[in-house]
């Protein structure tokens, strides 16, 4: 076993790194934003494959990491919760592309006003604050170590280096495919939801934790703002009390914006020394286990 650095402290990152210490390896993360301060942490996290290609990897990634969510769910501590929701269509769709992930999936007849399709399944729901503090706390059980260090390349010094940078491999992996697509929440209080609804049209989404509800959502390719637009703000409270009428009243609690690292396709590959495991999109979270469990692959290579 060797030495792995592994650049990028979000959710694919973490997720490497523990997998990479549970395989013997001995490995340090290093990223200029801590976990916390990562666009995972903006995430609302309902298991969902979304701006992220290839299909076929895709729904195979998903499906590992399905799995894996399912058996962390048992531990309160890792912030994941199996919850049934539904996603709402406005016109008939044949069954997603990724249904093979999930172990079942219904299609559902009772429809909001307006919408004419629809299926419900259990989904993880993670907490993403508490998950990313779990995994820090996993890869410091496991012996390895995390440090805040704003690189200007990729480690060069011999070690193997998992290149989990997102948005930063447009520098780190020289990549000007890999642009950001800005999402903008709200988070409010939580007023007894414990199902999550999505119309997969529209892009609202309403995605309940324990202790509050994140709504979403905007999607805007090209943008680079983190900043909450008041506006928009607006717009995204509005389609998600459309959707979901029980959330008229609930106290908005904070607002948040996450850039994701969208790509025309994942790249995970090994070239040389480097990993490069990026442009995961809207489904960090959902691909995080299945890619650790290939980046392992290429670390024994």
């Amino acid at each position: 076993m060797r030495r792995v650095i592994v650049v990028g402290a979000g959710v694919v990152g973490l997720s490497c790194a523990v997998r990479l210490l549970e395989a013997g390896h001995r490995v340090d993360v290093v990223a200029r934003d801590l976990p916390l301060e990562t666009t995972s942490a903006v995430a609302a996290a309902l298991w969902y494959p979304y701006r992220a290609l290839p299909q076929d990897r895709v729904t195979a990634w998903s499906a590992t990491s399905y799995a894996v969510f399912e058996g962390l769910a048992a531990d309160e501590r890792t912030g994941v919760r199996m919850l049934t929701g539904t996603e709402v269509l406005r016109t008939p769709h044949p069954d997603p592309w990724w249904r093979t992930a999930v172990p079942a999936l219904d299609r559902e007849t009772a429809l909001p006003p307006g919408y004419a399709d629809g299926w419900t399944f259990v989904a993880p729901v993670i907490d993403m604050p508490v998950h990313l503090r779990w995994l820090v706390s996993r890869i410091e059980e496991l012996g390895g170590t995390l440090t805040r260090m704003n690189l200007s390349a990729l480690p060069d010094d011999g070690s193997l280096v998992v290149n989990a940078t997102g948005l930063g491999a447009r520098h780190f992996g020289a990549d000007p495919s890999v642009t950001p697509v800005r999402g903008q929440v709200v988070v409010v209080e939580q007023v007894g939801l414990d199902r999550w609804t999505l119309d997969g049209g529209g892009l609202t989404y309403v995605v309940p934790r324990a202790a509050e509800i994140v709504l979403g959502g905007t999607d805007v390719e090209g943008e680079w703002s983190r900043t909450p637009d008041p506006e928009v703000a607006e717009q995204v409270l509005h389609r998600a009390r459309v959707l979901v009428p029980e959330l008229e009243g609930a106290r908005v609690v904070r607002h948040k914006v996450g850039l994701r690292p969208a790509r025309p396709e994942v790249r995970l590959e090994r070239v040389g020394a480097v990993i490069h495991c990026y442009g995961h999109g809207g489904a960090g979270v959902t691909l995080s286990w299945g890619c650790a469990d290939d980046v392992v692959g290429l670390a024994g290579d």
